[in-house]
Order: structure tokens, then sequence, then C-alpha cells
């Protein structure tokens, strides 16, 4: 499962980007793919992934979200006491498939 390293850029974990990056082209057609899923209903909206998700992870910071194309995995980033957790769920069912960190 391909993770990659989030950076912590200040010491409270929080990254603020000096000025918007433009999207790169694979990012721009791995969106429109997104969301040409979800208006067909082949996959759930991030923000009922998060009510389903954010609950089972008391005491972590949700720190952020990934949606992988075609597969439709939802990876969602949590911190909790200094490490980062991915908790990997299926955009089509909602259900929880894979977790990694503690």
């Amino acid at each position: 499962m391909h993770r990659r390293l989030l950076p912590l850029l200040l010491p409270a974990g929080l990254a603020v980007p000096a000025a918007p990056a433009a999207a790169a082209p694979d990012q721009v057609r791995e969106g429109a793919v997104a969301l040409q899923a979800r208006r067909a209903g082949k996959i759930l909206p991030l923000p009922e992934i998060e009510r389903r998700v954010l609950p089972t992870m008391k005491g972590a910071q949700y720190i952020g979200v990934d949606l992988e194309m075609p597969s439709g995995v939802y990876t969602l980033k949590f911190l909790r006491d200094g490490n980062v957790i991915w908790v990997d769920v299926d955009g089509r069912s909602g259900q929880v498939i894979g977790r990694t960190g503690n």
C-alpha cells in the first residue's frame, strides 16, 4: 500500500502554505475522475466517510484525506502522540479496509 510521509512543518503539526500551489495535470485528471464517480453514485461523499470514521478516532487530530482513483479508496490521516495513523476506507461501501500506525 502506497504511503506518503506527511511533513509536520510547525511544532503543532500544522502546515501553512505561503501561497496556493497549482495542481499538477495528473491531480486535475484524478480530481475530475473522483468528481464524476461521486456524481454517478459510485463512491460516497467525503462528509459521509468522515461521519463514519472520525468518531472512532478519539484522541487523534484529523489532518487530511486522500482519495485514490480508480480504486475509490479514501485514506484519512490522523495524528496522535506524534504518530501518524492512516485509515483506509472503501469509498463504495464506507467500510474501513485497513489501518496503519498507532
